[in-house]
Order: structure tokens, then C-alpha cells, then sequence
């Protein structure tokens, strides 16, 4: 997942002192008003005010949500557990049959992009097994409940809004939208935020749809890349010129590590496949 998304997943148990509640810093009692005062706020920045209703009805606050974000722990294991753990054989096998699949559509995002099928696929099954595994709880809930709470307000506010220019640019439904726990979705997991900026319609139906469309996913992904440095042609392991362009996508140097080692990989099967 982007930018934000795990690295605080893996170290923001280190804010919570002491005993950390599973509570919400505000009143849960208050939700319905402060939820008032975002959908009038969020029309005032100029998003459709039938969006902002059709996103907002019937949003109601999550205490799961504030037990998962509180319940958070420090990552723990190292690279070589952590790899050995999500490079497995099955996914490598998946993957190199994915990038035969995209093969026309991989090789026109790397001419566009810069970034090769193998990085793209490979952050692709990491995140959700190749659009398997995304996560099924109402991200619109799940980002307003994490901005009403006081302890990341202003982050999830702005992700908040986001969430609401994606209904009203017509990505997405609300029905849609449904991810992790954090608000993270899509077959490689975006934040709103990082939805609205770099989620592309590569396959010109008229929106960018990072739920269904396989080639927006890898085309969208690339652009994220693309926008954080990625450098045409480079490598992409630790100590390559785009090693910290997938740290972009995820601060966690052992994440980050482990999508260069499976890209690595699944580049090298495909090299072998293509001598045969």
C-alpha cells in the first residue's frame, strides 16, 4: 500500500504510552454533528453537494476501526522471515503467469511509466494476491471514523475528502468502496489520496477503477512510481536508483526490499521462460 499505509501500520504502536485504550479521544456521541459539519465543509471546497450526500448517508462511526488502529504493534521480523514468508512459490507461479497474461498491457505502461511488468506485478500479489484478498469494510466509514478521532485527524480528514472526490468524479460508488481497516483499497491498496493522484484510466472506459480493472491497477501503480522518483531503466533493489521510489509506496525497508526481491525474481523466471 502507499506512501503512508504500512509504515504507520508498523510503527504506530510506539505513540501509544502505557495502556493504550481500545477508546476514541472524542465522544462517539458527537459523530453525527461533526459528520454534519465535514459534509458542509467538503461542499465549501467545491465537491458536488449530491456526492457529499450520497457518500455521508448513513455513515456512522466505527469502534472497530479504533480498536484495530490502537491495537497496532512494531514489525518485528526481519527481511529473510519476512520474505521467505510472502515470496512463496505459488505466488511467484501466479505472477509469472500474470505477467504473461498483461504482457501487451505491461509493455505499454512501461513505455509510458518507465516501470517494468515484474515491479508492478510483484507489488500486485504482495498486496492482495493479485486482487484476492482487498479488504471488505466500508472505506468511506472507515476514514471518517479515523478523522473524527483525534489522534491522526488532520491525515484522515484530508483522506476523508478524497474518499468523497472519488464518488464524485465517478471512479467509485460508495457501495464500492470497501477495503482495509484503515481505508486502504483496490487490488493494491491506495489511499483516497493517493487514488485522486495518480489513479489513471488506462483502459479508456471513462474511470479510473482500481477495484475491477486489472489494467488500471498496474497502469495507476506505475504512476504512483512514476511520481515518486521512479527513474526509467534503473534498478529497483536496495542501493538502486529506485529503491526509494518503492519506499515511496511503502517507508518500510524491509517491505520495500521484499517487492525488489520478488520483482528480482519474477524477472528473472520470465528472462528463462523467454530463452527456452
Amino acid at each position: 500500500m502507499p506512501a503512508w499505509t504500512r509504515l504507520s501500520a508498523l510503527v504506530a504502536g510506539l505513540f501509544m504510552a502505557g495502556n493504550a485504550s481500545a477508546a476514541t479521544c472524542r465522544d462517539p456521541a458527537g459523530f453525527e454533528k461533526w459528520l454534519g459539519d465535514i459534509e458542509r465543509e467538503a461542499v465549501q471546497q467545491g465537491i458536488p453537494a449530491p456526492a457529499v450526500k450520497t457518500a455521508l448517508d448513513g455513515v456512522t462511526f466505527d469502534q472497530g476501526v479504533i480498536k484495530k488502529d490502537r491495537g497496532q504493534g512494531v514489525f518485528k521480523q526481519s527481511f529473510e522471515q519476512f520474505a521467505a514468508n510472502r515470496i512463496t512459490a505459488g505466488r511467484l507461479r501466479i505472477g509469472q503467469n500474470m505477467l504473461k497474461k498483461y504482457a501487451s498491457t505491461l509493455a505499454q505502461i512501461e513505455q509510458r511509466y518507465g516501470v517494468p511488468g515484474p515491479v508492478l506485478i510483484a507489488i500486485w500479489g504482495l498486496e492482495t494476491d493479485y486482487g484476492v484478498v482487498r479488504g471488505n469494510l466500508p472505506v468511506i466509514r472507515s476514514v471518517a471514523t479515523l478523522a473524527f478521532d483525534c489522534r491522526r485527524t488532520e491525515f484522515f480528514t484530508g483522506q476523508l475528502f478524497d474518499a468523497l472526490r472519488i464518488v464524485a468524479h465517478g471512479d467509485l460508488t460508495p457501495g464500492e468502496m470497501r477495503g482495509a481497516w484503515a481505508g486502504e483499497m483496490g487490488q493494491t491498496q491506495f489511499m483516497p489520496t493517493s487514488y485522486v493522484r495518480y489513479a489513471v484510466d488506462f483502459d479508456g472506459d471513462g474511470r479510473a477503477d482500481l477495484l475491477h480493472s486489472p489494467t488500471d491497477v498496474l497502469a495507476s501503480t506505475a504512476n504512483f512510481l512514476k511520481g515518486h522518483g521512479w527513474v526509467r531503466g534503473a534498478g529497483w533493489e536496495m542501493g538502486e536508483p529506485n529503491f526509494e521510489a518503492i519506499r515511496g509506496w511503502n517507508k518500510s525497508q524491509v517491505y520495500a526490499r521484499t517487492i525488489g526481491l520478488m520483482a528480482t525474481k519474477l524477472s528473472a523466471g520470465s528472462s528463462a521462460d523467454a530463452s527456452r
